[in-house]
C-alpha cells in the first residue's frame, strides 16, 4: 500500500505534536526542503509520543533495598556433567537451532578510528577487524556442524550504511548473504526539564540510541525474529562487537541454557569474577528469588566491598554482555505490551540543540536534558529461571573500548596472546615467557585453526621464538 502524500502526513504529524504539547518542533519547518521535511515526518512518525509522555511523568527507577540483595548463584566454569551438556549443545547446533546476534551500533571514535567499531583492526599480529573475527568463527562452526548459521547484526542509524558497505566490500567474509540481516537499533529523543523534545536543527530531532536493551525491540521490528523462525532457530547467541575473544557459538553454554534444571531456556548469561570491588561492570545478584544485574554504580558500596570467609568478594559475578536468548522469549518481551515492557533508564546529559524561540544553537556547559535507554539484562526480570555460567576472563573477555589503558586495543592484544599461549601449552607446545610470566611474543590463532583449546590437540605446533610474531 502506498503511503499518503507528504502534505497529508505532515498535517497529521503537526496535529499529533500539538496534542502532546510538542508544537515547538514545527518551528523552522519553512526553512526545510522537501527531502528533509519528509525525513522530519518519518522521525516523528517513528516516535511513540505516548511512551515519551509516560516516561516524563513517571518517577525514576526505584532503588532496590540493600537487605533484599543476595549474590547470584552461578554454574562453575567446569560444571558437573559438562560432557553431557556439551553433547546436548552440539546436537542443538547441528540441527540448526542457534543463530548469532551481534550488537554493533558503536563508532570507533573513542579508539581514534573513523568508522564502525566492528571494522576496527583488533588482533595482535594481523590486525583482523572485529567483524572478520566473528565471521571466521561462524564459518568454522558451519564447517564443523554442517549448518548455515544465521547472523543478525544490529547497527545504528549512524553506521548502518558503512557497516553494510564493509561487508559487501569484503564479500561478507565468506558468509552467505541471505543468512545475514542488518538492521539499525531504535532511537529515543532527548527531553528537557520541561518535558519538551529537543531539536538538533530545524526539522531534525535530537535523538540518541535507545541502548543495548533496545536490541530486542529492534529484532522484533526489523523482521529478524520472523527471519530466524523461518529457519528453525530457537536460540540467539548475543554478544557485543567490541569483544574479540567471545565464543560466538559455545556448545557447552547452549547445552546448559537449553537443558540445565536451573534454566528455563529463556535467557542465560556468562560472567567473570570481578578483579576488584570497584571494577566498573554490572553485577549478577538475586533479588526476590530472581536473577538480575545491578549496575556497579547502583550496587551499595557496603555490598560491593563485602567479602566471604576466605576474603573473596561475595558479589563477584561480573556481567560481560554475553547471553543466550530463547527466540520465543525475545518475541514476548519485545512485543508492545506495557506489562512486559523493559524499563528505560534515565541519564542526565549535556545535549547541544537548536532553540526554536531564539533561533540560536545552544551548547550547554551543564546537563540540560534527559536521555532514555534500555539495558538488555533488564529482560531477566521476565525470566522464569535464569542460569549464569562462569567463564575465564582470559578465555572470553578482552574488550576494546578505550584508546589506551584498561579495555584498550593494547590490553586486549595482551589477553588474546595469553589465551593463544595457554591453548598451545595445553596442547603440549612451548611458549617463551618473561620472568613475570607474561608471554614474550605476539601470538594469534585463527578460528580456522581452532575454535577452542582442545582443537589444537594432536596438531604440529610451531617453534615460537622470543619477541616473535606467530599466526596459527
Amino acid at each position: 500500500m502506498e503511503s499518503a502524500p507528504l502534505n497529508e502526513r505532515l498535517d497529521a504529524v503537526v496535529a499529533r505534536l500539538e496534542r502532546h504539547g510538542q508544537g515547538h518542533l514545527v518551528v523552522g519547518l519553512d526553512q526545510v526542503g522537501a527531502p528533509d521535511l519528509e525525513s522530519f515526518v518519518e522521525q516523528v512518525e517513528a516516535i511513540d509520543l505516548e511512551e515519551i509522555a509516560r516516561l516524563v511523568q513517571s518517577p525514576a527507577t526505584l532503588e532496590t533495598a540493600a537487605g533484599s540483595i543476595r549474590p547470584a548463584p552461578f554454574v562453575p566454569r567446569e560444571p558437573a556433567g559438562a560432557a553431557t551438556f556439551r553433547d546436548a549443545g552440539e546436537s542443538i547446533i547441528r540441527h540448526g537451532r542457534v543463530a548469532a546476534f551481534t550488537v554493533a551500533g558503536g563508532q570507533g571514535t573513542r579508539l581514534g578510528w573513523n568508522g564502525p567499531k566492528g571494522t576496527f583492526p583488533a588482533t595482535p599480529v594481523t590486525g583482523r577487524p572485529l567483524f572478520r573475527i566473528f565471521a571466521e568463527q561462524l564459518n568454522a562452526v558451519d564447517a564443523r556442524y554442517g549448518v548455515e548459521t544465521p547472523w543478525y547484526v544490529m547497527t545504528s542509524p549512524l553506521n548502518d550504511a558503512a557497516t553494510r558497505a564493509f561487508f559487501q566490500d569484503n564479500n561478507h567474509f565468506g558468509r552467505p548473504p541471505e543468512s545475514m540481516l542488518f538492521f539499525p537499533q531504535g532511537v529515543m529523543p532527548a527531553v528537557d526539564d520541561a518535558g519538551r523534545l529537543l531539536l538538533e536543527a530545524p526539522g531534525v530531532l535530537a535523538v540518541s540510541p535507545d541502548g543495548h536493551g533496545g536490541s530486542l525491540r529492534a529484532l522484533h521490528r526489523s523482521g529478524a525474529l520472523d527471519h530466524a523462525a523461518a529457519r528453525g532457530i530457537q536460540h540467539l547467541s548475543y554478544f557485543q562487537v567490541d569483544n574479540p575473544t567471545v565464543q560466538a557459538i559455545d556448545p557447552l553454554f547452549v547445552g546448559l541454557h537449553a537443558t540445565h534444571p536451573s534454566s528455563s531456556g529463556e535467557m542465560s548469561s556468562k560472567m567473570v569474577p570481578k578483579v576488584s570491588a570497584d571494577e566498573k561492570v554490572g553485577v549478577f545478584c538475586e533479588v526476590d528469588g530472581r536473577i538480575v544485574v545491578i549496575e556497579y554504580s547502583d550496587l551499595p558500596e557496603s555490598l560491593s566491598a563485602e567479602t566471604d570467609s576466605r576474603g573473596g568478594l561475595r558479589f563477584v559475578a561480573g556481567s560481560i554482555a554475553i547471553h543466550l536468548l530463547g527466540l520465543d522469549f525475545v518475541r514476548r518481551v519485545a512485543a508492545d505490551d506495557a506489562d512486559r515492557s523493559m524499563p528505560f533508564h534515565r541519564a542526565r546529559k549535556k545535549v547541544p540543540h537548536w532553540d526554536p524561540e531564539s533561533g540560536d544553537r545552544i551548547e550547554p556547559d551543564a546537563p540540560n536534558a534527559t536521555k532514555f535507554e534500555m539495558f538488555v539484562f533488564d529482560a531477566l526480570a521476565f525470566v522464569e529461571r535464569s542460569l549464569v555460567l562462569e567463564t575465564d576472563r582470559v578465555q572470553e573477555f578482552a574488550p576494546i573500548k578505550n584508546a589506551d589503558g584498561a579495555d584498550s586495543a593494547s590490553s586486549s592484544a595482551i589477553l588474546q596472546t595469553e589465551r593463544a599461549a595457554r591453548w598451545i601449552e595445553a596442547a603440549g607446545g612451548t611458549v617463551p615467557r618473561r620472568e613475570d610470566g607474561s608471554v614474550d611474543a605476539r601470538i594469534e590463532i585463527t578460528a580456522a585453526t581452532a575454535l577452542e583449546a582442545g582443537d589444537l590437540a594432536g596438531t604440529t605446533l610451531p617453534e615460537i621464538a622470543p619477541g616473535s610474531d606467530t599466526v596459527l
